[in-house]
């Protein structure tokens, strides 16, 4: 196919030595399979900021730092450089994300490089050498729909330990081959520890899997996984060892009814996500 104008640097520099075809178009990037040198890979170009339509980018930003002060105080600005800055800033967090959490031992996509707004990185594959499916084009059987929960929970749990929150968990970021889920799409990664909304968005990251995986094992509905290991994480009693009930004794304090109403506006973004991913996925097909 024809190389795309983003990926035409890479293929100049030799990164890249063709295109194979186009993956995916979401709202914030296009993902390319490529070939470089023997190896089949994911090329994610992300789409510029006036072009990505990401919802609430500056409250998945908080709690993010710059080490290079003047480059901080220029993103605060907003000058021009800063926004080239914090652009760039936004491309490179997934790469610190995948990095982290494949250390973590979360099943992550390796990655291998961000060019210029490209992501170059590790392509996720079938038995058969197809690109493995995302888990919303997925039917299971209940015994492996609560296998495969556990096995996200765990994830979740060992991403919260290492101080991050996905953020935009569903059924459309994760990708299922031979050895079970694959967690993808991470550029809009939280702090934990920094960010403010990051309790409403692991309350949503779970809430989002719990519903999904209880459309085959009904009985994961009754779970509350995400408010379980928020209480360990705030008391610092959260390790990747934690085996968690699923359990949470409800508050008896009175209600913050600002948390609550945060909770509740995620509640609906996340399902007006939810349904444009859905409409994005007919399109594609």
């Amino acid at each position: 196919m024809k190389i795309p104008k983003r990926i035409q640097p890479l293929v100049d520099d030799g990164l890249v030595d063709e295109v194979i075809c186009q993956l995916m178009s979401g709202k914030e990037a296009t993902v390319y399979m490529v070939r470089s040198g023997d190896d089949i890979i994911c090329a994610k170009v992300y789409k510029e900021a006036n072009k990505r339509s990401f919802k609430k980018a500056a409250t998945y930003q908080e709690g993010r730092k710059s080490r290079n002060s003047r480059r901080a105080r220029a993103m605060e600005k907003g000058s021009k450089y800063g926004r080239a800055q914090q652009e760039e800033a936004w491309q490179n967090a997934e790469v610190d994300a995948l990095s982290r959490l494949a250390e973590a031992g979360v099943r992550v996509p390796e990655a291998y490089g961000c060019y210029d707004g490209v992501l170059l990185m590790e392509l996720i594959t079938d038995d058969d050498g197809d690109v493995a499916p995302r888990l919303n084009d997925v039917t299971m059987s209940t015994e492996q729909a609560i296998e495969d929960f556990e096995e996200v929970i765990i994830y979740v749990l060992r991403m919260l330990c290492a101080g991050v929150v996905h953020g935009d968990l569903s059924e459309f970021n994760v990708l299922v081959d031979a050895y079970g889920p694959v967690i993808i799409d991470l550029p809009q990664a939280v702090d934990a520890s920094a960010n403010n909304n990051a309790k409403a968005m692991l309350i949503r990251d779970v809430e989002n899997m719990t519903q999904y995986y209880g459309q085959f094992a009904p009985e994961l509905l009754k779970t509350r996984y995400a408010h379980e290991m928020w209480a360990l994480y705030e008391k610092s009693e959260l390790t990747p060892e934690t085996e968690l009930t699923g359990n949470c004794a409800e508050q008896t304090k009175s209600a913050n009814v600002n948390s609550i109403l945060e909770e509740i506006e995620a509640a609906f973004e996340a399902e007006k996500a939810r349904l444009e991913r859905i409409e994005e996925a007919n399109a594609v097909d």
